[in-house]
């Protein structure tokens, strides 16, 4: 079997229910790098709140951040294959005029490497690993570089589609909107043409992988570039009904069951 790129979603995907690597699945993506296979992350979330993941996984491989709108190697700092594409400052701080709706919980500006908030929502346990503390209040005054992305969270996955199309119609075609559900609904606004394929098209580039020895795994709309672009695009048994018409196949177990581990078990026969 050719060498396999496998990129990993994590919420929905490879974290349970709980934001929990299970035994199983760390098990499995181990035999998997002991055969050769490149095993890296392509998530939403920011490093901030990723890298323990990445850590737990004793990873040393690209991950994919923001959506795909900074692929990076926390590994390797002189990588010269990543990249990072940012928002306008001016066009993220207009962003706070959706804070006078009842439906959004909190708006978050996110640079590689900070955080800048408006509001005292926590979407959900690990937001902010090390603690509130670290993150800003969103302001003209403080948020002073571009950022990397803007999430505005909601009250119900229900309400994103209303304040999505509110968005589109005042930016146009400057941003992208990524969305995910579950507990934390999230609307991520990133830079035009940013989507998590970007990442993980370079980090195959980088291994001299074929796209048709890719992987994907997902859940989400966020993953809906991903999982077409890969040779094999697998979405989770608990994954989006849209994003499962263009996959290749689907598990057979949620991800709270070990979908993932028990997929690729039968998928590389181990």
């Amino acid at each position: 079997m050719n060498r396999k790129l496998i990129a990993l979603d994590l919420d929905g995907t490879t974290l349970n229910d709980v934001q929990q690597i299970t035994s199983e699945t760390h098990s499995v993506l181990n035999k998997l790098r002991d055969q050769g296979h490149i095993v890296s992350i392509a998530t939403g979330r920011p490093f901030r709140n990723s890298h323990y993941y990445y850590k737990q996984l004793e990873m040393t491989t690209p991950i994919v951040n923001f959506n795909g709108a900074w692929c990076h190697n926390p590994s390797d700092k002189d990588w010269d294959y990543g990249y990072h594409k940012s928002l306008s400052r001016d066009l993220a701080i207009s962003m706070l005029s959706l804070k006078d709706d009842p439906e959004v919980q909190l708006i978050a500006a996110e640079s590689r490497d900070g955080i800048y908030v408006h509001g005292d929502y926590v979407p959900y346990p690990d937001f902010f690993p090390d603690g509130v503390k670290v993150s800003k209040q969103l302001s003209s005054e403080t948020l002073l570089i571009d950022p990397t992305s803007v999430g505005v969270f909601t009250n119900t996955q229900q309400n994103q589609s209303k304040i999505e199309e509110r968005i589109i119609k005042h930016y146009g075609e400057a941003v992208e909107v990524r969305t995910w559900g579950g507990f934390a609904p999230c609307l991520e606004i990133v830079a035009a043409g940013v989507q998590k394929a970007m990442g993980v098209e370079r980090i195959a580039s980088y291994y001299n992988i074929d796209r048709k020895d890719i992987l994907a795994f997902g859940d989400e709309e966020n993953d809906y570039e991903m999982i077409q672009y890969a040779g094999h695009g697998v979405v989770m048994k608990n994954g989006n009904d849209k994003l499962k018409v263009v996959a290749d196949d689907l598990t057979g177990k949620t991800n709270h069951d070990n979908g993932l581990a028990d997929y690729l078990t039968n998928y590389f026969n181990l």
